[in-house]
């Protein structure tokens, strides 16, 4: 989203994808060091509260940066038709200017320390982050402080980064692969909490003015609805004091986060919006489990077969998409799904429904299981290098994923899974798929897309 800086990225984006981290790499040798590992990074994370104000506090020994973020719950399920992009709003005005640091002061502060700050937004939860050096994290520490308490909400400030979002909304709305994930979130979550976009859209953010983010900010100050992860060179004793001085006086309130119903698609559907292009957009998804589910591991073991096998027929021997994809996302409420573009929609869609149906008949090897599951121990080990990646991870567990200790067993759950789980989830996930094209309508045979039952 507009406006996200590096570390916001690395915050949630990379929590998105959520795998062990560099410590659960000993999960390769056997179930006993995978669960001594386990213990291990367990050991490294500090759990407290603050005036109802939960904080985990992962210790770092030596790292010279230290990354954090407050998390807020609830996402698209806080905001309405009416206020959808309020929240998103709110965040990146208040990484604008504060109370104690007006803008220019601010941003001297910034470039002084070396600290990046920034804010996003998932379906399910914001956040407002920073990045420092562990040499000024106690000014760091300060400005994201008062960026969470007391944003100014300065006029010229709201509508600057109005303007700046409602161009980037504007401009996503007249490429196609903007279009298409527009599109199927409005099809795919009618009558889900998630139908109000997080992001907003262009009228309801011409509409909101200082007094409207002044008011949802005010609502948010809850600590029952917060969330404080920090990652670095740190302990209790020095971080604990700091948080009872800043959110100390912040009220408990009583939220709870309202329910994210689990998605069903009951038979396939396809809709062709017509552009004339020269290449269609398509992109399908189908119900996923979310992360508590244990369903998720073998899930994500059959995406990745999936994302492999349908790379290699559809690209690599016919050349008929540059970059045929399967996904799996990590939400509360979830998905997956294929896409790709293409002038042949009709074979390339075909091709990659028949790889679907080979995982729902013929089990997978267990060599391509196990090279998997090294895969994604490689991709965490590389992932978890950074401060910021590791509190993306604890938060979206803790958020989400049925708690932060969730995440040191990712790994060990992954290659437990077999050729028969495989064959099972795929069997009950990858059904019903739910298309999206952009493109031509005269090129596209509908029973095509819908023969996935």
């Amino acid at each position: 989203m507009s406006g996200v800086s590096g570390v916001v990225c690395a915050l949630v984006l990379t929590a998105a994808l959520a795998w062990p981290s560099p410590a659960m790499t000993r999960a390769a040798q056997g179930p006993a060091a995978a669960a001594a590992s386990q213990d291990a990074t367990a050991s490294l994370v500090t759990e407290f509260e603050v005036k109802g104000l939960k904080v985990l506090l992962k210790r770092r020994a030596g790292s010279q940066t230290v990354a954090a973020g407050m998390f807020f719950r609830g996402g698209a399920r806080n905001v309405t038709a009416e206020n959808a992009g309020v929240e998103s709003l709110a965040l990146q005005v208040a990484t604008e200017a504060t109370t104690a640091f007006p803008r220019e002061r601010l941003r001297r502060e910034l470039a002084s320390t070396g600290t990046s700050i920034g804010a996003g937004m998932t379906w399910d939860y914001s956040v407002l982050s920073l990045a420092s050096t562990r040499q000024g994290f106690d000014r760091a520490w300060a400005i994201l402080a008062d960026a969470v308490l007391r944003p100014s909400f300065q006029p010229d400030d709201v509508d600057r980064v109005k303007s700046r979002m409602v161009a980037a909304l504007s401009e996503s709305e007249t490429t196609p692969d903007s279009q298409v994930e527009r599109l199927l979130a409005r099809a795919a979550y009618a009558g889900h909490p998630y139908q109000n976009d997080p992001r907003g859209s262009v009228d309801v953010l011409r509409r909101l003015t200082p007094e409207d983010l002044k008011r949802f900010h005010q609502q948010s100050l809850q600590t029952s609805r917060m969330l404080l992860v920090v990652v670095g060179d740190l302990t209790q004793a020095v971080l604990q004091p700091k948080v009872e001085a800043a959110f100390g006086g912040v009220p408990r309130g009583n939220y709870t986060t309202p329910p994210a119903a689990t998605l069903a698609f009951t038979q396939p559907t396809v809709q062709v919006t017509a552009r004339e292009l020269p290449i269609n957009f398509v992109k399908g998804v189908y119900a996923a489990p979310s992360l508590t589910s244990p369903d998720i591991y073998p899930l994500r073991v059959a995406t990745s077969v999936l994302e492999q096998r349908v790379f290699d027929e559809v690209r690599v021997k016919r050349s008929l998409s540059y970059a045929p994809d399967a996904f799996l996302e990590s939400q509360a409420a979830n998905v997956g799904g294929i896409e790709f573009t293409s002038i042949d929609a009709n074979q390339t869609v075909t091709i990659m429904l028949g790889e679907i149906s080979r995982l729902q008949t013929v089990e997978t090897r267990p060599d391509e299981i196990r090279a998997i599951a090294q895969q994604f121990l490689t991709k965490s080990y590389l992932q978890d290098e950074a401060s910021a990646a590791q509190a993306g991870s604890l938060a979206q567990f803790e958020l989400i994923g049925g708690g932060w200790r969730q995440s040191a067993e990712s790994l060990q759950r992954l290659r437990a899974v077999t050729p028969a789980d495989v064959r099972r989830v795929a069997n009950t996930y990858m059904r019903n798929l739910q298309f999206i094209v952009v493109g031509n309508p005269r090129s596209i045979d509908q029973k095509l897309f819908t023969q996935q039952r």
